[in-house]
């Protein structure tokens, strides 16, 4: 890029421009997944919508492509374009609550740290994620998963307006009164409509959660696995628990006895009163002996960041994902085998529960193409060394290869990875992708963002 057009930008926005030859710009650049390493030309630190709004139209007159981050947990690293302009909205981490009318507006770059905690001192939250350093704005417009979909819906569900700044530099409100096709395209949609500078959300009570985690030993992942299967679906929606295979890590609340050692587990939510937590999993010794299980009431954002120091950013990352209305034996065959060969200590593989009250909303209220999916599935290679990137990448795509038969045929657009088809992507909006290029073609006809899991203006196939 040239330099005029960074001093152009150094001038016009309040927030700061890096370039290469800015001592921040290799933290800058920086994101989750270490093994992303792309260089874009600039990062623009915007500090509020009118930086976005003014940034597009630079990036825009200088002919470059752009990427958005929020906050940086994109597992294909598509919040970084190569020789491009990254909009960073990292400074725009604020969360304002309503307790009365129980909402919160958030900033497009606020993590779900912020919002918990926010939120927390209200005794309200949002359904969204298992990871507290998560980007509130990556995950809720892929529709936005986590340990209270099963009792208060998808993240998309509790989405009441969004501020977004157009591929034109326009700034315009979506909510199902004012732009509505945007805002039914915004709910699952993931980045392809523009940026979204501030979020609007419904609140729900939620302080105290009771928290469990069962872990078995990896031999007996079919018979878990099978009741699983049956016993979740049928709980009351006060309970959720997603399914993992894992090597037990070495710490707190495991005994070192089990420390190091591939186990299959369910992590457990309960919204309900936290002493009858025990009572809701009075079941979990049906399948097999328990290696471990620990049961405890804990304020909901304790759980979110539950996972934190585990995972920490700069991490090696590799990940597919697939959606399932059932489990069959022969998909239970599949995790217990790789399960089995789990190639790295943090690798692992989870089945999120999307039921309950995702399943009360119309299958065509919002882009989410997958209301009559069950569980959501991801199979993600993790380690330190890049010298295993090779190695835990081909872990996950065997275990997706041969899973997928099994599945759907689509994914939560937040699991797809970076080397995945077009047709992969259409898989995942299902019949809703036509009505979303037709969405964009009105919203980005040029196709400015698609630094994304992209959809084509409907013109680019006319």
């Amino acid at each position: 890029m040239e330099a005029t057009v960074l001093e152009s930008m150094r001038t016009t926005l309040r927030g700061p421009v890096l370039g290469p030859q800015d001592s921040e710009y290799v933290r800058a650049r920086a994101i989750y997944n270490a093994m992303i390493d792309t260089c874009p030309a600039a990062i623009v630190r915007c500090a509020d919508a009118a930086d976005v709004m003014a940034a597009i139209g630079l990036i825009r007159d200088a002919g470059a492509e752009a990427a958005v981050r929020g906050g940086g947990h994109s597992g294909p690293g598509l919040c970084l374009v190569e020789g491009g302009v990254t909009i960073d909205l990292s400074p725009m981490r604020w969360v304002r609550v309503d307790p009365d009318a129980r909402t919160a507006e958030v900033g497009g770059g606020a993590l779900m740290s912020d919002l918990d905690h926010a939120t927390h001192a209200f005794g309200l939250a949002v359904p969204a994620g298992i990871v507290s350093t998560t980007g509130v704005g990556g995950l809720t417009l892929g529709g936005g998963h986590g340990h209270l979909t099963r009792k208060y819906g998808l993240t998309v569900d509790n989405l009441l307006a969004a501020d977004v700044v157009l591929a034109d530099g326009t700034l315009v409100t979506a909510s199902e009164t004012r732009n509505p096709d945007l805002f039914w395209a915004l709910r699952g949609g993931g980045g392809n409509f523009g940026v979204v500078t501030s979020f609007t959300y419904r609140l729900h009570p939620v302080h105290t959660v009771g928290v469990g985690i069962t872990v078995w030993p990896i031999d007996a992942t079919r018979d878990v696995l099978r009741w699983y299967r049956d016993f979740l679906p049928q709980a009351p929606e006060d309970l959720s628990g997603f399914f993992a295979v894992m090597v037990v890590p070495p710490g707190p609340p495991f005994p070192e006895e089990i420390h190091g050692r591939k186990m299959c587990a369910v992590v457990w939510c309960y919204t309900g009163d936290p002493d009858e937590l025990d009572d809701a999993l009075a079941e979990v010794s049906e399948p097999a002996r328990p290696a471990f299980h620990f049961t405890s009431p804990m304020p909901y954002p304790m759980l979110q960041s539950m996972f934190d120091d585990l995972i920490p950013a700069g991490l090696q990352w590799y990940w597919r994902g697939d959606f399932f209305d059932r489990l069959t034996d022969e998909a239970v065959d599949v995790h217990h085998k790789y399960g089995s060969q789990i190639p790295t200590d943090l690798s692992t593989m989870h089945l999120y529960p999307i039921d309950g009250a995702a399943h009360r909303v119309g299958r065509d209220d919002t882009a989410w193409g997958y209301r009559d999916a069950i569980w959501s599935g991801v199979y993600a290679g993790i380690d330190p060394d890049p010298a295993n990137a090779a190695t835990i990448r081909q872990w996950c795509v065997d275990y997706w290869e041969e899973l997928h038969p099994y599945s759907m045929g689509g994914s939560y657009v937040n699991f797809l990875g970076a080397d995945e088809s077009e047709d992969r992507v259409r898989a995942t909006y299902r019949d809703h992708y036509d009505r979303l290029a037709q969405i964009k073609a009105k919203y980005d006809p040029d196709n400015f963002f698609r630094a994304n899991q992209n959809i084509h203006p409907a013109a680019a196939h006319a």
